[in-house]
C-alpha cells in the first residue's frame, strides 16, 4: 500500500456514483468537488422518468441542499456552470441490468471513460419487502459489478455495505469477507438465485390471489423477515446486504473491490461544516421524540456500547480506501466505526440528550418550550413493552391494567391506541437486535490506512477519519443535537 497524494489522484478521474440522492452520497459528491475541482466528471445515477426529471431531482435533492453552500460561495456566479460541467445525471436503476441505462451513447461513453465506481445505492428499511430488498441490495450489487466489468479503464469498484451484515454476533467482529452461501447460524442451503426465485413466486401467487396492495406489502415484508431469520440474520436489510457482499466476492474475478462497512452514521463532524444531517436516522428518531417530549423512556443496556460515526468520516475513509487500493485486483474490507477506538455507552446518549434539551428546550408550534425529564432506561424488551402498553392504555379510562389478558382486551377495544402500540412494539422488535448488540467492530485494516495517513500531515487533515479525535460530549452538545434540531425537527 502506498499513499501518494489522495487529492492529486482524483485529477481527471471519471467517477460513477449510485444512490446519488442519499445522505452519504451527497457528502461524497460535495467532498470530491470541493477538494478536487479538477475531477473530470461525476456520473450520478438517478431514478427518474427521463433526463429532464433526473436533472430536476439532482437540483432539488442534491445540489440545492445546504450541504453545498461552501461550494456555492467558492464559485459564486459560476457555480451552476461548474456543476453542469462536472456533474452528469444518469437516468438509471441498479435493480436492472446495465443499471437500467437506456441511452446507448451515454452507456458507451461511460464504458470507455469510467475510472471509479462508487455503489452507495441501498434500501435501508429493516423490514423492506423481500423482492425490493433483493433487487437493490443483493442483485443491485451484481448489476454494478457487471457494469464495472465493461469499463475499460476501471481502477476500483467501491461498495458501501453495513457493519451489521454480521447479524447479532458478539465479541470482536473482524473485517472478514463472506463466502458464497455462508450463513450465520450454520443452516445450509442458502442459494441466492433461489431466494430471488422464491420472492418472485410469492409475488406471482399474491397477484393470482388478487391480494390488495396492503396485503401484498405485508406478505412480502414477512417473507423477507422469515428468510433472514432462517439463516441467522435479524432482518431483511442486513441479510440482503450480506448476500450482495457474497456476490461481489464470488463474481468479481480481477475487478479491484473495496467493501466499506459503516456502523451507525450520524451528522457531519467538521466538513463541509459541522452538524449537517438529513432525515431521521436510527438513534436520531429517539432524539427527535425525546426533544419533543413524546419519548420518556429508552430501551437499552447500561453496559451497551453505541457505535456511531459521523458521515464525513465515513466518506473520507471511502475516498482514501478507493485511491490507495486502485488497480489492485483484490477484495478489501474496511469497517468504519468507533466501538473499538472510542466507545460510547448507551447511558451517555440518554444523559447527554437530557443535558442538551434541558438547556435548549424545543419550542413547539404553540410557542411553548417543551420540558424534558431524564428518560427511564428499560433493560429488557418485555419490561419496555409492558410499560408502553400501560402508558397508552391507563389514561383511557383511568383503569388499572393488571394482566396480559386485560391488555389484549383494551388493544382490541381502542383501535387507534392499538395501532400506536403495535407500531411502537414493531419498532422495538426491529431494533432490539441492535439495541442489545454485544459486538465490537475490529478496524485493523482501517487502522493501517490511518497509520499511513498520519505520515502525511496535509492529507491526514483533509481526509480525517480517526474516531479517537471525537469528544462525544462536545460533538453531541455543540454539533449533532443542534444539527438534528435545525435540519430534522419539524
Amino acid at each position: 500500500m502506498e499513499l501518494n497524494g489522495i487529492v492529486e489522484s482524483l485529477v481527471n478521474k471519471n467517477i460513477l456514483i449510485t444512490g446519488s440522492t442519499g445522505f452519504l452520497a451527497k457528502i461524497f459528491v460535495e467532498k470530491v468537488l470541493r477538494t478536487q475541482p479538477n475531477v473530470k466528471k461525476l456520473f450520478l445515477v438517478v431514478r427518474a422518468e427521463n433526463t429532464k426529471s433526473a436533472k430536476q431531482r439532482l437540483h432539488d435533492e442534491v445540489i440545492g441542499k445546504d450541504l453545498f453552500k461552501l461550494l456555492k460561495e467558492k464559485h459564486g456566479a459560476k457555480f451552476d456552470s461548474f456543476i453542469s460541467n462536472k456533474v452528469t445525471p444518469v437516468v438509471g436503476d441498479i435493480s436492472c441490468k446495465d443499471l437500467g441505462v437506456q441511452n446507448s451513447d451515454l452507456k458507451k461513453k461511460m464504458f470507455n471513460e469510467i475510472d471509479i465506481i462508487v455503489n452507495i445505492a441501498a434500501t435501508t428499511n429493516f423490514d423492506e419487502r423481500y423482492d425490493v430488498a433483493l433487487g437493490i441490495n443483493t442483485w443491485g450489487a451484481k448489476h454494478v459489478l457487471d457494469f464495472a466489468k465493461n469499463c475499460a479503464k476501471l481502477e476500483m469498484l467501491l461498495h458501501v455495505s453495513t457493519a451489521y451484515v454480521c447479524g447479532e454476533r458478539s465479541g470482536l467482529i473482524l473485517e472478514k469477507p463472506f463466502k458464497m452461501g455462508e450463513t450465520l447460524n450454520g443452516n445450509s442451503g442458502l442459494d441466492i438465485e433461489q431466494e430471488l426465485k422464491l420472492a418472485q413466486e410469492k409475488r406471482n401467487a399474491l397477484h393470482a390471489q388478487e391480494a390488495t396492495k396492503e396485503e401484498e406489502l405485508a406478505a412480502m415484508k414477512e417473507l423477507g423477515m422469515q428468510r433472514s431469520r432462517l439463516y441467522g440474520w435479524p432482518n431483511t436489510y442486513a441479510f440482503t446486504k450480506a448476500m450482495g457482499e457474497m456476490l461481489l466476492g464470488h463474481l468479481r474475478e480481477n475487478v479491484p473491490v473495496c467493501i466499506v462497512r459503516p456502523t451507525i452514521i450520524t451528522s457531519t463532524y467538521s466538513e463541509p461544516f459541522p452538524g449537517w444531517v438529513e432525515g431521521i436516522r436510527t438513534i436520531d428518531s429517539l432524539a427527535v421524540g425525546y426533544g419533543k417530549g413524546k419519548v420518556t423512556c429508552f430501551l437499552g443496556d447500561y453496559d451497551l456500547i453505541l457505535d456511531l460515526i459521523p458521515g464525513d468520516m465515513v466518506v473520507n475513509a471511502m475516498i482514501v480506501a478507493m485511491v490507495v487500493n486502485a488497480n489492485q485486483p483484490k477484495e478489501f474490507i474496511y469497517q468504519v466505526g468507533s466501538s473499538l477506538a472510542n466507545p460510547m455507552k448507551c447511558t451517555f446518549f440518554r444523559d447527554i440528550a437530557f443535558s442538551y434539551f434541558s438547556k435548549n428546550p424545543w419550542i413547539n408550534k404553540d410557542g411553548k418550550a417543551v420540558r424534558v425529564h431524564k428518560a427511564k432506561l428499560f433493560t429488557s424488551a418485555a419490561s419496555f413493552q409492558r410499560h408502553m402498553t400501560l402508558s397508552y392504555l391507563l389514561p383511557l379510562k383511568g383503569l388499572q391494567v393488571v394482566n396480559a389478558a386485560m391488555c389484549n382486551y383494551f388493544r382490541h377495544t381502542y383501535s387507534d391506541t392499538s395501532r400506536k402500540i403495535k407500531f411502537v412494539l414493531r419498532l422495538v422488535e426491529l431494533y432490539t437486535p441492535y439495541i442489545f448488540f454485544k459486538g465490537i467492530f475490529d478496524d485493523t485494516n482501517l487502522e493501517t490506512l490511518r497509520m499511513e495517513m498520519s505520515r502525511h500531515e496535509t492529507e491526514a487533515k483533509t481526509f480525517y477519519f480517526d474516531p479517537k479525535i471525537i469528544d462525544w460530549e462536545e460533538y453531541f452538545m455543540n454539533i449533532h443535537l443542534p444539527g438534528i434540531v435545525r435540519y430534522v425537527f419539524k
